[in-house]
């Protein structure tokens, strides 16, 4: 199967030379002498390097054998990271190199989506939002409010983010993985 210049839009994922790429922004060019084209941003989804591309319009494009598959995971060991797949239990490691941005926020039974390429693992999706528990952060101070400055805490999973003053060490926090920011106290 194959996508047409056409069908181009952002988050479409598409192969090139036998790389997935997303396309992150595109525009139709027409020029007043010439043929039309297609001007793309687009990221890998190995290595995450932004290519630009210019495709003829009509051009075709071949889609990636892609495949997102719910997994748990379990533990960390000397070999990597241990996941189960939530539908048939079956384990799979994975290399620091596979789940590098999301290390700050795997705990035990979290689930997560692990993106195959024709079959092998490229990358981890966390969920948008996780709770995790401050474990280490100097005492709040009698009068500060939620408006007032910040300081430290480090979480459970061993990431420190920016909290506010007012937070405790066992406090329960709202934490957006993608930014690694405090969102709101849970408890």
């Amino acid at each position: 199967m194959q996508y047409s210049t056409a069908q181009f839009r952002k988050g479409l994922k598409i192969e090139i030379d036998g790389e997935p790429f997303t396309i992150v922004d595109f525009q139709h060019v027409k020029p007043g002498k010439g043929g039309a084209f297609v001007r793309t941003k687009m990221k890998s989804l190995i290595s995450g390097n932004v290519l630009d591309k210019t495709f003829r319009s009509g051009e075709k494009v071949d889609v990636p054998n892609l495949e997102e598959r719910k997994m748990s995971f379990l533990y960390q060991d000397d070999s990597g990271y241990w996941f189960m797949d939530t539908e048939t239990y079956e384990q799979m490691n994975l290399t620091e190199d596979h789940v590098e941005d999301a290390i700050g926020f795997l705990k035990e039974n979290v689930e997560v989506n692990i993106l195959f390429h024709n079959g092998s693992p490229i990358g981890i999706e966390l969920p948008m939002f996780m709770e995790l528990a401050v474990v280490q952060t100097d005492p709040g101070v009698r009068g500060n409010t939620a408006s007032g400055g910040s300081k430290p805490a480090k979480l459970e999973t061993g990431i420190t983010v920016q909290v506010p003053l007012f937070i405790n060490e066992g406090d329960v926090l709202k934490i957006d993985t993608r930014t690694k920011a405090y969102i709101e106290r849970v408890s």
